[in-house]
């Protein structure tokens, strides 16, 4: 393990847990600075620190400093209800006297591209905060960067949506500004190298991913990996009051964030420093397509990991008629208690499928496997290998087991004809002398069509669905019946 001290402020954001599990999956001591500490601990490994703390309060970092070799600032306050170039200004203030009373080596501070004049207020901010850290006395790098193309972060979503919801979309003139999105696994690189290169003075240097693109490039490429064909129509006047509206209705960016994102992206956020290839020679930033391509592969990969009866438990969010939205796939999940122990319970889960059939509405899914086979799909003729066992690859009428873990776990890919992938998933988890058996059906729709074909068929979906729970528990003998509920209790 590292001798040197790491402390990561903003370790609870989309950038920051990313670099607190890098570093200390290279043997990092960090130390995580969090307003909620008791909201972060859960989420980082047992021997990452959290210690309490708020940048817009200075007596509270004055412990969290302490022993500090190099300190990360990655807090901005662009959500705040209030001035938020005025919390900034004070976050930072704050945050370099703090640093430099606690004899901190380096700052390193992750900050916007884009030259004056004309800066957004976004950017400017960024700058700003950017130059308040530089001059504290504190040696800081403060590496500007542009959109971030990752699974989860703000700028993919907002494409991801735009892309999915919009078969035409009005594009105003900002979508054609040149842009240098990086992936986050680049910018990941890009911070943990800060830590320790070589900088006798603080510097700004830029960095951006391969290629030059607009952000119109961003979205059409994005389409082309998800196989969606659209078309755009220009407009030569939406002012970012307007653009921002629009893409609150059509995106998760709240009305307010979307404003000054809309007059960010009017500024060219590309790189025309390159001192980043002689200071990080060992980063060299993926391109446009190679960045969009990991976004949704690692998209699948940390889906494909998710424990539902973590991520639903009860009373995790607010009842949700349809299921619940993970990035771009909506979840519709249920669950029940039973007396069995685990391997009882997860019997009938072992044996669902072909000859034994799915425990409710069989006459459905017959007639679901027939309009398969009309429109060129499987059908359900294929039935299972086995009647008692499984494995991963084996197919189970219209689907095929992606995941199959003894007694615990089984995950069902749908192979039918569908506007979109689907998922049907099964966890039995120990409780006491019992189980909870969870069952999940996750839906990755394509496009609007996709979106209305799990709206429009929700009900029955629905209605099928928690019959088969009904039938698994009568097969395990044990006369119970559901407990605890669906998607629109624990989504």
């Amino acid at each position: 393990m590292s001798g040197r001290l790491l402390l990561v402020a903003g370790a609870s954001g989309y950038v920051g847990g990313r670099l607190v599990r890098e570093l200390v999956g290279r043997g990092e001591r960090v130390r995580c600075l969090a307003r909620r500490p008791e909201f972060l601990k859960p989420r980082v490994g047992a021997g990452t620190e959290v210690v309490g703390g708020d940048v817009l309060d200075p007596a509270s970092l004055r412990g969290a400093m302490a022993g500090v070799d190099v300190a990360y600032y990655l807090i901005h306050s662009m959500a705040s209800a209030g001035d938020f170039e005025r919390e900034d200004r004070r976050a930072a203030v704050n945050f370099a006297a703090a640093a430099r009373d606690a004899g901190v080596h380096r700052i390193v501070y992750l900050g916007g591209l884009g030259r004056e004049p004309g800066l957004s207020r976004h950017l400017r901010s960024r700058q700003e905060v950017g130059r308040i850290l530089r001059e504290s006395g504190v040696t800081t790098l403060e590496l500007r960067a542009s959109i971030v193309i990752g699974s989860g972060s703000l700028s993919f979503e907002m494409v991801r949506a735009l892309v999915q919801k919009l078969p035409v979309m009005i594009t105003p003139r900002w979508v054609s500004q040149p842009t240098q999105p990086l992936a986050i696994e680049d910018l990941i690189a890009y911070l943990v190298s800060a830590a320790g290169v070589d900088l006798r003075e603080s510097a700004v240097v830029e960095i951006g991913g391969a290629d030059r693109v607009s952000y119109l490039d961003i979205m059409k490429e994005f389409a082309r990996q998800k196989g969606l064909r659209r078309l755009t129509v220009r407009v030569p006047v939406l002012s970012p009051r307007l653009s921002s509206l629009w893409l609150g209705l059509v995106t998760p960016v709240y009305a307010r964030v979307g404003r000054e994102l809309v007059d960010s992206v009017r500024n060219p956020t590309v790189v025309e420093d390159d001192s980043a290839r002689q200071l990080f020679p060992g980063v060299r930033p993926r391109g446009i397509r190679e960045a969009i391509a990991r976004a949704l592969l690692n998209e699948d990969h940390e889906f494909a990991e998710t424990r539902w009866s973590g991520a639903l438990s009860s009373g995790a969010a607010p009842p949700q008629w349809g299921g619940a939205v993970f990035g771009s796939r909506i979840v519709d999940s249920r669950s029940v208690r039973v007396s069995k122990p685990p391997r009882e319970a997860f019997g009938p889960i072992r044996r669902i499928g072909g000859r034994n059939g799915w425990y409710y509405g069989a006459w459905l899914w017959r007639l679901r496997g027939f309009v398969d086979l009309l429109v060129g799909g499987v059908g359900v003729r294929r039935g299972r290998r086995d009647p008692e066992h499984l494995v991963p690859g084996d197919t189970v009428d219209f689907w095929r087991v992606e995941a199959f873990e003894e007694d615990a776990r089984l995950r069902l890919a749908a192979e039918m004809k569908l506007p979109g992938r689907a998922w049907l998933q099964f966890d039995v988890e120990r409780e006491g002398t019992g189980s909870i058996l969870r069952q999940t059906a996750i839906f990755d729709p394509l496009g609007l069509f996709g979106l209305a074909y799990w709206y429009g068929l929700y009900p029955l979906h629905r209605f099928v669905f928690a019959g088969m729970l009904h039938g698994i528990v009568a097969a395990m003998g044990s006369g119970t019946g559901p407990e605890a509920t669906d998607s629109e209790e624990q989504a």
